[in-house]
C-alpha cells in the first residue's frame, strides 16, 4: 500500500510530538509514525521506575501546552512524563501512527520526494523529519563477554529496581548522571554497590539561587553552534551528573562513600572472576570536581559582568575520595557480586536514512549556522537531480530530543516547522500548485 503525504515525522517523542504540533497549527499535512503502540516509549520502556527527569518543569513544557507538575522548580517522574505525553497527543489530536517500524527513508527515483519504507506500507513524502533521538542502542564494552555467566548483566537501559536484581553487591559501571542516579537507589535500598568512576563531570544542582540549568540557560550554553566546540568531537561528550533520585539534589562521588559505596578505577578488563581496574580514580574525582569549580566560576563572572543580584554562596567541599587507596583488581567472588549494571551511554544509529547526508562519524553533518541542523555540504548532494528540491538538511533534520531540554526541543521544532512550511510554499508556487495558506 502506497500513501502519499506531504510531511512523514518518523518518532513519537518530544521532538516529533513537537514537531507535529507546529505543523498542525500551520494546516501542513503530516503524520508521524511510532514503532511503539503509544508515544514516549523511550521514557515509558527504556528508564527504571523511579527515573526522574533531570531538567526542571518550566524547562520541561512542550509547545502549546502549561508547564506540566505541580511546580515549575519541580522535577517529573517517569510516569509524569508519559502521561503528559499521552494528555498532549490526545490534547491536540496529533496524526499518530502507532506500531510502524520505518525500515528506510530514501529519495525517490523521480527526485522530488522521499520514500519511507515501513512494516504498514510505503510512504511518499516531500518532507521527512527524522525525530528518533541519539539513544537508539544500549552500548556495552566488548569486555563484558568475559564476565562469569553466573553473574547477571544488563545494561541501564534494562534496569527497573533494585527488587528486581539477585542477591549479593552490585558492580555498577559509570558515574554519569544515569549511573550515580542508580547507584544512589541502589545504596539506599541496602545493596552495597561497587561503582567504576568514569571521566563524567558534577555540576550542582542549584547554585546562587537557581537551578544550574536556570544558570545554564542565562548564559547562552543552549545556543552554542557546532562551530564553537573545542572539536567536532565535543558533541560527544557525556553529560555530567546532576540530579539525584527523586530529582533537585546535587549528587557527589565524596558523599557516595560516605553512604557506603565503594568507588573503582575505571574497568580495563576481566580475568577468571576479577575485574582489572584502571590507577586512575583519584584523577576521575579530580576531573569531576575542578569540572564544578568550573562552573560555578563562570556563573560568578557572569553574575558580577552582568550585576545581577544573587546570593553569595560556597560550595561544600568533599574530599572523601581523595582518601582511599586504588586498587588493581577486585574479586567479583570475594566482593559477593550478583549483579553488573553497564551505565555505559548509547551508540546513535541513522543506517534507516539512504542518503549522503552523514559525516564520517556516522552523525548528521552541521554547519555552524544553527544548533539546530541546517544544510548538507555533501559534494554527493550538489548538483544532483534532487537539488532544486533542496536536497540537503534543510527538508532532512535531526532533533537531538535527548540531549537538549524539551524547551530547546521546543525551539528547535518551531523553527523547523517554519521553514517546512515554507518551503512547500515556495515549492507549490514553483509548480503552479493550489497554496495551502495557514489558518
Amino acid at each position: 500500500m502506497n500513501t502519499e503525504i506531504e510531511t512523514v515525522i518518523v518518532g513519537g517523542g518530544q521532538a516529533g510530538l513537537a514537531v507535529s504540533y507546529y505543523l498542525s497549527q500551520q494546516n501542513r499535512p503530516h503524520i508521524v509514525l511510532e514503532r511503539a503502540d503509544k508515544p514516549g516509549n523511550a521514557w515509558r520502556n527504556h528508564r527504571w521506575d523511579s527515573f526522574t527527569l533531570n531538567t526542571p518543569n518550566w524547562q520541561s513544557a512542550l509547545p502549546g501546552a502549561e508547564v506540566p507538575g505541580s511546580s515549575p522548580d519541580g522535577f517529573l517522574l517517569r510516569e509524569e512524563i508519559v502521561a503528559y505525553f499521552e494528555s498532549y497527543v490526545s490534547r491536540f489530536r496529533l496524526p499518530m501512527n502507532y506500531g510502524v517500524h520505518v525500515q528506510g527513508v530514501r529519495p525517490k527515483s523521480s527526485g522530488r520526494g522521499y520514500v519511507v519504507e515501513t512494516n504498514a506500507g510505503r510512504f511518499e513524502a516531500a518532507n521527512v523529519v527524522i525525530a528518533t533521538g541519539l539513544y537508539q542502542k544500549p552500548k556495552t564494552p566488548a569486555l563484558s563477554a568475559d564476565v562469569p555467566p553466573e553473574i547477571k548483566q544488563l545494561h541501564s537501559d534494562e534496569y527497573r529496581n533494585p527488587q528486581s536484581l539477585p542477591d549479593g553487591a552490585v558492580l555498577l559501571v559509570g558515574s554519569g548522571q544515569s549511573g550515580a542516579q542508580i547507584a544512589e537507589e541502589l545504596c539506599q535500598s541496602g545493596k552495597k554497590v561497587y561503582l567504576s568512576v568514569s571521566r563524567a563531570g558534577r555540576v550542582p544542582r542549584r547554585y546562587r539561587g537557581k537551578d544550574a540549568n536556570w544558570w545554564h540557560e542565562r548564559m547562552g550554553d543552549y545556543e552554542r553552534t557546532v562551530d564553537e566546540l573545542p572539536s567536532p568531537q565535543g558533541k560527544f561528550t557525556s553529560k555530567p551528573m546532576i540530579s539525584g533520585k527523586d530529582g533537585g539534589h546535587t549528587l557527589n562521588l565524596h558523599q557516595f562513600i560516605r553512604d557506603g559505596v565503594t568507588l573503582l578505577g575505571r574497568i580495563q578488563g576481566v580475568r577468571d572472576h576479577s575485574i582489572l581496574l584502571a590507577q586512575d580514580l583519584k584523577e576521575n574525582l579530580a576531573r569531576a570536581d575542578q569540572f564544578e569549580a568550573d562552573f560555578v566560576k563562570k556563573i560568578d563572572e557572569f553574575i558580577v559582568t552582568n550585576a545581577i543580584k544573587a546570593p553569595e554562596e560556597t560550595l561544600p567541599v568533599l574530599t572523601d575520595g581523595y582518601e582511599i587507596q586504588d586498587v588493581p583488581e577486585l574479586s567479583l567472588t570475594d566482593a559477593n557480586i550478583g549483579t553488573v549494571i553497564w551505565a555505559t551511554g548509547y551508540n546513535f544509529d541513522f543506517s534507516l536514512v539512504q542518503l549522503p547526508i552523514f559525516d564520517g562519524d556516522g552523525y548528521p553533518i552541521q554547519t555552524e549556522a544553527s544548533p539546530v541542523i541546517r544544510a548538507c555540504t555533501s559534494s554527493a548532494c550538489r548538483g544532483s537531480t534532487m537539488q532544486g528540491l533542496d536536497c540537503c538538511l534543510e527538508w532532512l533534520r535531526t532533533l537531538v530530543a535527548l540531549l537538549r531540554p524539551l524547551k530547546k526541543t521546543q525551539k528547535s521544532a518551531r523553527l523547523l516547522a517554519a521553514s517546512l512550511n515554507k518551503r512547500q510554499l515556495e515549492l507549490n508556487m514553483n509548480l503552479n500548485l493550489p497554496v495551502r495558506s495557514r489558518s
